[in-house]
């Protein structure tokens, strides 16, 4: 097996991305990666035979090594280690729901408080068998995102619509937004924006230890807006990672289980280990409530998109019933039911 050495170099990020590991270490890879796109292909060969790669800008003696290896026909030592170690499935079980998802409706790049540019979270979306991924960056108030200003996310469509035209038919990359519930339960975005896109992630993400029945106003009148599609990680908590831990936060969930179902709004089964939120027994009250959901990453980095599958176990074991999935829906029934009105 030969591996090219850009390739390589991203698939060991990816695998450390997907691992959990530290952003930093996942910089090296990419930051390598990105240099050899730069320069010919030739000249990374004469630079292998003269052993003068690490004279380039963000190459250094592991990613060098790894280039090194690549050039000569073998699979890197480093890749072949992670393969063995990280490479296999991340749990076991949600096999049968993730052969059935057609994409992920929450993912971040560069642009607010992800780790990498859109077209490299396009690129492992469409590896990983993706037809279409949500950009969902978040909303001016959340500052400590970088949240996108009206102007930057102007900008950003325009940038999506190029994407779109590079990458042809068989992928889309949605218009989209995790936009803020505001304290009274309105979202973080004018109404003209939010017209403009394909699909609206809503969630909280301020005062989480608001009392229950304020919460309970704020998300019930939040799911009802008929721009919002999916309510992100409803509960807010952390159960583990580096940001430590978090309680959920307190509402009525009979209540925003109800309004989802009368609003057809879906319920986010957020994937990521640190949030795996909602918690079985909301899940499960979701479920019996007849509510639709979406089974989502949350990704910040292209690697996390496979946190999927963290989902998928979840909605398996509890049931959850695979019509009732809406990134299991062809597009144009997808966008048919995030913009009915069009």
């Amino acid at each position: 097996m030969t591996i090219e050495p850009v390739d390589a170099l991203r698939r060991i990020a990816f695998l450390l991305e997907r691992s959990r590991a530290s952003t930093y270490r996942v910089k090296a890879y990419r930051q390598a990666a990105d240099t050899l796109l730069a320069i010919p292909e030739t000249e990374v060969h004469e630079r292998v035979r003269r052993g003068t790669l690490k004279q380039l800008d963000g190459i250094g003696p592991s990613t060098a090594a790894v280039i090194e290896q690549a050039c000569a026909g073998r699979v890197p030592d480093k890749l072949a280690e992670l393969e063995a170690e990280v490479g296999g499935p991340l749990v076991e079980g949600g096999e049968a729901v993730r052969a059935v998802l057609r994409g992920d409706l929450h993912s971040h790049s560069d642009w607010s408080d992800g780790g990498s540019p859109i077209q490299e979270m396009v690129a492992s979306a469409m590896e990983l068998g993706h037809s279409y991924l949500a950009l969902t960056d978040h909303s001016p108030r959340l500052t400590v995102a970088n949240g996108l200003t009206a102007a930057r996310l102007t900008k950003q469509l325009g940038v999506v619509d190029a994407i779109n035209t590079a990458v042809g038919p068989d992928f889309r990359l949605l218009k989209a937004i995790e936009v803020d519930i505001l304290d009274d339960g309105a979202l973080d975005q004018s109404e003209e924006l939010l017209d403009q896109l394909d699909v609206r992630v809503a969630s909280v993400h301020s005062k989480l230890k608001m009392e229950s029945a304020a919460m309970t106003r704020r998300m019930v009148d939040a799911v009802r807006n008929p721009h919002t599609n999916v309510l992100g990680h409803c509960t807010g908590r952390l159960i583990t990672g580096d940001r430590g831990k978090r309680p959920q936060s307190s509402f009525d969930a009979p209540a925003v289980f109800e309004a989802c179902v009368e609003s057809n709004t879906a319920v986010e089964i957020n994937s990521r280990p640190e949030r795996t939120d909602p918690p079985d027994d909301l899940l499960t009250l979701a479920i019996e409530t007849g509510c639709l959901f979406a089974i989502n990453t949350d990704a910040h980095a292209p690697g996390q998109l496979d946190f999927q599958a963290y989902g998928c176990e979840r909605a398996e074991r509890l049931g959850v019933p695979l019509d009732r999935i809406v990134n299991t829906w062809p597009l144009e029934q997808l966008l048919a039911w995030a913009n009915p009105g069009t």
